[in-house]
């Protein structure tokens, strides 16, 4: 198939470039004392806001590929949808499928893994503990477990990941206490040899992405596979005594545990002739344990002698490196991104991100594709990301990227820049009030900057975010306690368009359910193009005279 654009006949772009700013985690909520955006002072968004050129996206949901409506849009569907121009099936929605169908049961892997257990192996289940369906969901993780025992799998472990981020900070308990109980139940009355076996905060243990800090890999890794970690009897022991230590303390900070029997040896360390699933269905923060467990010429941490094991993801995570190399559920075949497009077309451009979102304006905005389209056209910028809890330095990195961005936009070299700006989404994770107002307060001084330099180069900005997160930092229940939230929103996200050498030539379109997947027509058009046929509308219509 071409990839060949069409021009449009009554607009070409304007002289300068075309910059695409995605404020991440940054939505339009409640105006209320939770609400970080609106407590913020943020003199450049409001006067977006009140531009004719303002809209606002749905960025949760069936809007990007998820389920339902009910569920949280995330950074990686946002940015598959920003590239792709409309809206792919993702991974929860894929995953639910696969297990209903029973497909997940019949493919070569599953029974590969069925073989081992049932030649004497282990099952060992690893992933994030949750219901939060983002990264993962408790209930594929039951169904699978379900599976297990109607085969008669004899032995079972689970390296339980505590979340406290996409769900509620402090509660893990809500999901390993039924969960040990089913465990316990399954042995009881089965005759089965189930139960946990090691776990961790999520941000301390196992879950990096974008090789920001290969220890809490390696954390994992001692853990899960060699049984290195501070023990205690159970899961639910762990997390209780991880709390009464630290009253502070969020789920996904906990750091590594091991679970020991009686004599305290490890009930669940990875050995030859074991199986290893990671329930994760999103990419990001599974990859590099994928690598850990599959990679022989691995170098990123001592991991002693490498076990034999048979290691499958829910998903594959990465489909240009094929990691892992085994997998259950196909992840959603991405293709004709705007970047191929823009690059068939010859148009220069660039992305820049610190390290904590930098895979989601290359690897997800290209649909799960590593590296460049055309390296001859592109340029990828990743700015080092502090290693340090991010409320602690709330501003990151958004001074450095908006600087390098700048030098970018005046080389005159590029037609097109994304950027992403990770403060609205990571800060407000941490559930701090304060710094995730500093850290919207710092995006929005940037991106009147950058404006300004759009401005005096005669080209064009448009301003959006990914999905919501710091527009929603607590709710207060029926009896006045406060309940700190960490995770995203189902709020809308802004649109707005920055055209100073507007004449005319187009005006919003005001579509009556406008997402994410609509900015890649927007942007064609913007720079002179008309949309790709089967592109979600654009969020503008050219005007002809």
């Amino acid at each position: 198939m071409s990839l060949q654009l069409k021009r449009l006949k009554s607009f070409s772009g304007r002289k300068g470039p075309l910059l695409l700013i995605i404020m991440d985690g940054v939505g339009i909520g409640e105006e209320y004392a939770g609400n970080a955006v609106y407590v913020a002072r943020t003199p450049n968004l409001d006067s977006l806001r009140s531009s004719r050129f303002y809209c606002q996206l749905q960025a949760h949901g069936t809007a990007v590929g998820l389920p339902t409506d009910k569920d949280m849009g995330n950074s990686e569907v946002g940015h598959n949808a920003f590239g792709a121009g409309r809206v792919f099936d993702q991974g929860a929605l894929l995953v639910n499928q696969a297990i209903e169908t029973g497909r997940i049961f019949e493919t070569e892997v599953w029974s590969n893994i069925v073989r081992r257990v049932k030649n004497g192996g282990t099952l060992h289940f690893i992933g994030l503990l949750s219901d939060g369906n983002v990264h993962s969901h408790i209930q594929h993780l039951y169904r699978l477990m379900d599976k297990c025992v109607e085969l008669g799998l004899e032995r079972v472990r689970l390296h339980s990941l505590l979340d406290g981020r996409d769900v509620g900070e402090r509660s893990a308990l809500e999901y390993v206490v039924p969960m040990e109980q089913r465990l316990g139940k399954i042995s009881g009355e089965k005759g089965l040899d189930y139960c946990f076996a090691s776990g961790g905060g999520r941000m301390k243990v196992t879950m990096d992405r974008y090789n920001a800090d290969w220890s809490i890999v390696k954390r994992g890794w001692e853990a899960h596979v060699l049984g290195k970690g501070r023990s205690f009897r159970s899961a639910e022991e762990a997390v209780r005594t991880f709390y009464n230590e630290d009253p502070e303390i969020t789920d996904q900070y906990m750091g590594a545990f091991v679970i020991v029997d009686q004599k305290g040896r490890p009930v669940g360390s990875i050995a030859d002739g074991d199986a290893v699933i990671n329930f994760n269905f999103r990419g990001d923060r599974a990859i590099e344990i994928s690598r850990a467990f599959t990679e022989k010429d691995f170098r990123e941490f001592d991991r002693g002698p490498l076990p034999d094991v048979l290691y499958a993801g829910m998903m594959q995570y990465d489909g240009d490196t094929h990691m892992p190399p085994d997998f259950l559920v196909q992840p959603p075949a991405i293709d004709r991104t705007v970047g191929e497009y823009l690059c068939a077309e010859k148009i220069g451009s660039f992305a820049i991100s610190e390290t904590q979102k930098f895979g989601h304006v290359t690897y997800f905005w290209n649909g799960n594709r590593s590296g460049y389209i055309d390296e001859s056209l592109e340029t990828y910028v990743e700015i080092p990301s502090d290693r340090v809890e991010f409320d602690k330095a709330p501003k990151m990195k958004a001074l450095e990227i908006k600087d390098r961005t700048i030098e970018m936009l005046k080389t005159g070299k590029y037609r097109f820049g994304r950027l992403n700006f990770a403060n609205g989404d990571m800060v407000g994770h941490t559930g701090n009030l304060e710094a995730t107002v500093t850290a919207v307060e710092t995006v929005d001084r940037c991106v009147g900057e950058l404006l300004e330099v759009i401005e005096a180069l005669e080209g064009i900005a448009i301003v959006t975010s990914d999905h919501g997160n710091s527009d929603e930092m607590f709710t207060i229940d029926e009896n006045g306690q406060k309940k700190v939230l960490t995770a995203h929103t189902l709020n809308p996200v802004p649109f707005a368009i920055y055209d100073p050498g507007y004449n005319g030539e187009y005006e919003m379109a005001f579509l009556k359910k406008a997402g994410l997947s609509s900015v890649a027509a927007t942007l064609l058009n913007l720079l002179g193009y008309e949309k790709v046929n089967d592109y979600d509308p654009s969020l503008i219509r050219m005007i002809t005279n």
